[in-house]
């Protein structure tokens, strides 16, 4: 039980013995407790059942992250690796362009989508916007066979972590336009990741609430990608010494 819900049983069980002590009893007659001390009777007697009703919308929700990742292995054994990823990108309500087409496909706010895509096994993804979707270190495998893949825009997605930063180096030759922006899983250690990423022309790494120093992180990005134009908005970019080193240490360490 975490320490939180412990200290809140706690005083809810010695505030309702307290005030169930303090009353006056009368040998004649006995008259039901306040209000307030039925409540917090009430509250403790329950906090268990609320509890565990919390623990079980957890672990719902992650199952339900888990079951929407889940690697496409039919459709891309029977249909191949480019519609297995469109078909992946779709129902995680995202959007892709095929190389050589303008047209694009998107998913509706009901994860509505048009399947014409199925007409383009033969083409791979170019372009793939994934941002604020569900999409995680797994469901990336989906994406592992885009050899093609210039643009990934992972902006405002929840589940994206360091990890998932780390995975990105099957994309090292086709690279050249990433958003992360808006994540608030990733951290200084994770950027440290993107050196593979020999390609990338453009960054977008603005917003990122874990980000320690950015002003220092931005410097030790473009020495890592000198060919990368890396944009940041959303932060305090001045260097202090004092909070930078911590960060610089922690880049340089996964170099």
């Amino acid at each position: 039980m975490s320490a939180p819900f412990v200290s809140l049983h706690r005083c809810c069980r010695q505030s309702a013995l307290l005030l169930v002590a303090r009353r006056p009893w009368s040998s004649s007659s006995v008259s039901p407790p306040p209000l307030h001390t039925r409540l917090l009777l009430f509250l403790t007697q329950r906090f268990y059942d609320v509890e565990m009703l919390l623990s079980w919308r957890f672990h719902w929700r992650r199952r339900g992250i888990q079951k929407k990742n889940v690697y496409y292995g039919y459709t891309h054994r029977f249909y191949g690796p480019n519609v297995a990823a469109a078909y992946y990108t779709l129902s995680m309500k995202g959007g892709f362009r095929y190389a050589g087409q303008s047209e694009w496909f998107h998913a509706d706010q009901r994860g509505r989508f048009n399947w014409d895509f199925l007409n383009h096994k033969d083409s791979p993804l170019e372009e793939v916007n994934m941002s604020y979707t569900l999409i995680n270190y797994t469901g990336l495998e989906n994406l592992e066979g885009q050899r093609s893949l210039r643009t990934l825009s992972l902006r405002g997605c929840p589940e994206v972590d360091d990890w998932f930063l780390a995975r990105l180096h099957m994309f090292q030759d086709s690279l050249e336009e990433l958003d992360i922006s808006h994540c608030p899983r990733i951290t200084t250690g994770g950027l440290a990741a993107l050196r593979n990423l020999k390609g990338l022309r453009r960054l977008d790494m603005s917003s990122l609430p874990r980000i320690s120093s950015p002003g220092l992180v931005i410097i030790l990005l473009e020495e890592m990608l000198p060919q990368c134009q890396v944009t940041a908005t959303g932060y305090d970019l001045s260097l202090r010494q004092e909070r930078g080193k911590g960060s610089e240490e922690q880049m340089q360490g996964q170099t």
